[in-house]
């Protein structure tokens, strides 16, 4: 019985200390920020921060990262959501500002050609390479005479242990 509350309390500790492992990146966004007064501002805002690459982490959106540059990237999208932007013109104004790479997810387009097909370029390298390997014959040289003698020696060795 004792046993059992042991491994309740346990499984219990250990439920808790994932859930709090989990939670830890909730943590990552600022809340010295002031939000957009209108919801729907805020929302499309927001969204837009999901789609922008912070430029100081790489690989993080400027909405999960706690870098000034993120923060300042995230004022610049409020205010202009705020003033009346779409979302497609505050995307437009900062791929003019810091290029196409600002963008999480890149447009495609002739200078990303190769990057979105990278993935599909190696696929076919690999496949090319199996074929080849898989296609090529198997060489098999006969046994000389003295090879065959040797071999028929070993074999009948064998059978008289």
């Amino acid at each position: 019985m004792i046993e059992r509350a042991v491994t309740g309390i346990k499984r219990l500790l250990l439920v808790l200390v994932c859930s709090g492992l989990f939670a830890f990146p909730t943590f990552a966004v600022a809340v010295d920020e002031k939000p957009l007064a209108d919801p729907k501002l805020e929302a499309v805002a927001r969204s837009l921060m999901k789609e922008i690459r912070c430029l100081v982490c790489q690989n993080q959106s400027i909405e999960d990262s706690n870098a000034d540059l993120a923060k300042d990237l995230r004022n610049v999208v409020r205010e202009r959501v705020g003033m009346g932007d779409t979302a497609e013109n505050v995307r437009l104004y900062l791929v003019d500002r810091y290029g196409d790479w600002v963008l999480l997810e890149p447009p495609m387009n002739r200078s990303t050609y190769l990057l979105w097909g990278s993935p599909f370029l190696f696929l076919l390298i690999v496949a090319a390479v199996v074929y080849r390997v898989r296609r090529r014959p198997s060489v098999t040289v006969p046994l000389s005479a003295e090879e065959q003698r040797q071999l028929k020696e070993l074999l009948e060795s064998e059978d008289d242990t």
